[in-house]
């Protein structure tokens, strides 16, 4: 071959590299990978997705708070319990027959016992 078939046949062989490369790159651009409809509904799913996240952190930080209060709480009547257990311990003390009998006695009082009522409970 001459030069000038050779150099006409590597003008060819370049002009095809120049156009193949042209039309991917247009098919390239005008192929998409996903359509505006699958684009919008994966917006969606992602929105949906995020705020289903964020609504479940948000309940579990109520219950957390609510146990929480539920706990100090519970703690509170076992306190309160244990004061009115203790406040029922004195009143029976303080309330037996011979103490309430000593006490009369330090007041003046004295037992007349034909003055005596007896009161029953019902």
């Amino acid at each position: 071959m001459s030069n000038l078939a050779r150099k006409l046949q590597q003008e060819q062989e370049h002009r095809r590299k120049i156009e193949r490369k042209e039309s991917s790159k247009k098919a390239r651009i005008s192929k998409s990978w996903l359509s505006p409809g699958e684009k919008i509904l994966l917006l969606i799913f992602g929105a949906a997705l995020c705020f289903g996240g964020i609504h479940l952190v948000s309940n579990q930080a109520i219950i957390y708070n609510m146990n929480k209060d539920i706990q100090k709480t519970e703690v509170s009547i076992q306190n309160q319990q244990k004061v009115n257990n203790d406040l029922k311990m004195q009143v029976s003390e303080l309330s037996t027959y011979d103490r309430i009998i000593a006490k009369a006695k330090n007041l003046g009082l004295k037992l007349n016992e034909n003055n005596v009522k007896v009161v029953q409970e019902r």
